[in-house]
């Protein structure tokens, strides 16, 4: 039984917190959380005992939340450590602690890739972070990007040039103190953003410039990409490369999805807990393809999509399992949709 400890109890870590709990060959310690908030009271309502930094033992106490340890007593008693705190924290958690422990760590994308070892995605780069020690894994549209782009090369359709122009939500839903807004902001007004490099730390090879805005949303982002392939290639091939592979859905406007918000809708008629969507979601009609040019638009559920990369990665860099029992575990695990999916070794088109 692996045992991992969370650091960082907010968007992302909750939904680490639950996809790990939902594994059978892992435990959740404990969860580190920094404010004795609605946060701390619901990691404990699910069970999992709740750590907080030295000094704020005392506050923790005094809102009647006793805490199970400090932050290095939950790194004591992991054998693994998901850092899901904000921005440029994991970097200092790591100097602060995580080094003295030597433990494995999954940091999260809002990091900069030289926090880590390796950045991670677990359909494209899985065997890279076994053994490692630092581990990071890719933000959220990064890992849309990744996920398309790999969909396409491991059924044999090689990509010469990537173009993604992507729309970005302009904040998470609980994110009140961004809003209200009525813009579209350039995200950064330079090209290239910041998206196509950081997909470069784990696909090296790929030629890619990404292009992005923000907007007053805050359900998904959208992505608008434009794919070079190697040599031209029919619809139907790339439809059932993308059919295939897991953690891809491909959305039909003939079934009543055609925007985001019906995806989201989906996912809550699924029954998915907080109405999340872990799969990039291809809008199938948008799939264009005239000799070697593709054309598609997918949407990327910015709070959940790293969800079920993070469980693999603690699986990666313990060397527990194989990339595609891993992968089928994880995906089963969290009810992810699995119809005509492959796990193996996809075999190359002709």
């Amino acid at each position: 039984m692996i045992r991992v400890g969370v650091v960082g109890y907010g968007t992302i870590g909750k939904r680490v917190a639950d996809a790990i709990a939902a594994q059978d060959d892992m435990k959740i310690v404990g969860v580190l959380k920094t404010k004795p908030d609605y946060g701390a009271m619901l990691a404990l309502r699910r069970g999992f005992p709740v750590y907080t930094l030295p000094e704020r033992v005392d506050e923790f106490r005094k809102a009647g939340v006793e805490p199970a340890g400090t932050i290095e007593d939950l790194i004591k008693a992991s054998d693994v450590i998901v850092d899901a705190s904000p921005e440029d924290v994991g970097r200092e958690n790591k100097e602060k602690y995580y080094q003295k422990y030597g433990k494995p760590v999954i940091f999260q994308g809002g990091e900069e890739a030289d926090v880590a070892e390796v950045s991670f995605n677990a359909l494209a780069n899985y065997e890279e972070a076994r053994g490692r020690r630092y581990v990071r894994v890719v933000s959220c549209n990064t890992t849309g990007i990744i996920r398309a782009l790999t969909a396409l090369r491991l059924n044999g359709i090689g990509v010469r040039k990537a173009r993604v122009f992507i729309v970005r939500r302009g904040a998470d839903p609980k994110e009140f103190k961004r809003g209200p807004i009525n813009d579209v902001v350039p995200n950064p007004v330079t090209v290239p953003s910041h998206h196509g490099p950081d997909v470069k730390t784990v696909l090296r090879d790929v030629d890619i410039v990404t292009v992005a805005v923000a907007v007053p949303v805050t359900i998904m982002h959208m992505h608008m990409a434009y794919f070079e392939l190697d040599s031209p290639h029919s619809r139907d091939a790339v439809i059932e490369a993308i059919a295939r592979t897991p953690r891809v859905y491909i959305a039909e406007a003939g079934r009543g999805l055609q925007s985001l918000a019906q995806i989201i809708e989906l996912a809550r008629d699924l029954g998915r807990a907080r109405g999340d969507f872990p799969e990039i979601a291809v809008f199938g009609d948008s799939i264009t393809v005239s000799g070697s040019e593709l054309y598609m638009m997918y949407g990327v559920h910015q709070e959940s999509i790293v969800v079920p990369e993070n469980v693999d990665a603690v699986r990666a860099v313990l060397g527990a399992l194989p990339k595609w029992a891993s992968i089928e575990k994880t995906d089963r695990s969290l009810g992810l949709l699995a119809e005509g999916k492959r796990y193996g070794q996809l075999a190359p088109r002709p």
